[in-house]
């Protein structure tokens, strides 16, 4: 089954995700179909702590994927910033 996820990058105790489509079956951190945005949780300043390609979430939704608990919070929260701009 194909999931949408967050894997982790960044350094020690300066964690950064990147939103991934991938086969539920792939270990975490390994190979995915697509990078669909990305989550910040420690942004400062002008950087941006969410950025999502929701016409492509949307796409691998309708094609069946699943999101995770919280990329589903994630884009409904990103929903919510785009819908009030």
């Amino acid at each position: 089954m194909v999931t949408i996820r967050l894997t982790r990058r960044g350094a020690k105790k300066q964690p950064f995700y990147h939103v991934v489509v991938t086969d539920s079956r792939n270990r975490q951190g390994g190979a995915t179909l697509e990078q669909v945005g990305y989550f910040n949780p420690i942004a400062a300043g002008k950087e941006r702590p969410l950025e999502l390609n929701l016409e492509r979430i949307d796409y691998w939704l309708s094609k069946g994927a699943k999101a995770s608990e919280r990329v589903a919070s994630l884009v409904k929260q990103h929903r919510k910033q785009v819908a009030a701009a």
